[in-house]
């Protein structure tokens, strides 16, 4: 199992790329997973990799020692938009492209779409990954999906079932423990879920959340607006049931895996960086023991 770090919250500090890699060598991270970064694969847009960032990144890499487990793109690849969505397969081709320059076999991604109408963005995401899955297989390029709120699916079991849908190594399922009370509404029973997605959970996301069902828990003006609100903060400083979270994951030999990733992905909070390294060393003594 590789243990990542996704370093978004040092991008929002307004790091270079060599700067932000030798930051996360310093909090002793071997991995990184690289979030998305308006020089490498912006939020939605086409990627931006230009061979001088490409460059950069593999000395800054050489220099450290550290590798990128995975990259993540976030595209409208199931939006009801048929031109959006096409532009979202482009994204796409060429983000596994900038993935095999980089030496990268792992993408993870949300489902996207359109909670409102969910019927059509499945169909959509079926068809973009009709497109996409030969692609895939070509390069050795797997990627691993989560179920994101305010995605077109929000249900752990259901998304886990898309995912077994395909029936294709190159298509798997992630974990996302800061959007757990989204995958059950507001339950939070991290056991059933990941025991759910049993061989096909490859990749797991450690962050902290609060349940945003519980009353006035987060209050949203005006009342009723179509929103979704969570969090990734520290473990403890939520309400996800982690002792549970690794149990699970330690019958499921998850840190015994050789493709599986763990990446500690904690925003808004910079001044709270020790919690990523804690998170890690959790993570090193529930799962690698």
């Amino acid at each position: 199992m590789k243990i990542a770090f996704d370093p978004d919250v040092l991008r929002q500090q307004n790091m270079s790329i060599t700067e932000m890699v030798h930051n996360i060598a310093d909090m002793g991270f071997k991995y990184i997973e690289q979030s998305p970064h308006p020089q490498i694969l912006p939020f939605y847009k086409h990627p931006k990799a230009s061979k001088e960032i490409v460059t950069e990144y593999k000395n800054a890499l050489k220099e450290t020692g550290l590798e990128i487990s995975s990259l993540i793109t976030v595209y409208n690849w199931s939006g009801p938009d048929e031109d959006r969505r096409q532009a979202a397969v482009k994204n796409w081709k060429r983000a596994i492209e900038i993935a095999v320059e980089l030496g990268v076999n792992v993408i993870n991604t949300e489902l996207a779409g359109d909670p409102h109408q969910p019927v059509i963005c499945e169909e959509m995401l079926y068809r973009s990954i009709e497109e996409l899955l030969p692609i895939l297989e070509r390069e050795g390029v797997r990627v691993d999906i989560q179920s994101h709120p305010y995605d077109f699916c929000e249900n752990n079991n259901e998304t886990i079932d898309i995912v077994k849908s395909f029936r294709s190594d190159y298509i798997k399922y992630l974990y996302c423990a800061a959007h757990t009370f989204f995958y059950d509404d507001g339950v939070g029973d991290v056991e059933m879920m990941l025991d759910y997605a049993g061989d096909d959970l490859t990749h797991i996301i450690v962050a902290d959340t609060l349940n945003h069902t519980k009353h006035c828990r987060y209050i949203v003006n005006p009342p009723g607006v179509s929103a979704a609100v969570h969090q990734h903060v520290g473990i403890g400083d939520g309400e996800v049931n982690f002792d549970a979270f690794f149990k699970k994951l330690r019958q499921m030999k998850f840190g015994q895996r050789k493709d599986a990733i763990a990446a500690v992905s904690l925003f808004g909070f910079p001044e709270k960086m020790h919690q990523a390294i804690e998170a890690k060393e959790r993570i090193e003594k529930e799962l690698l023991g």
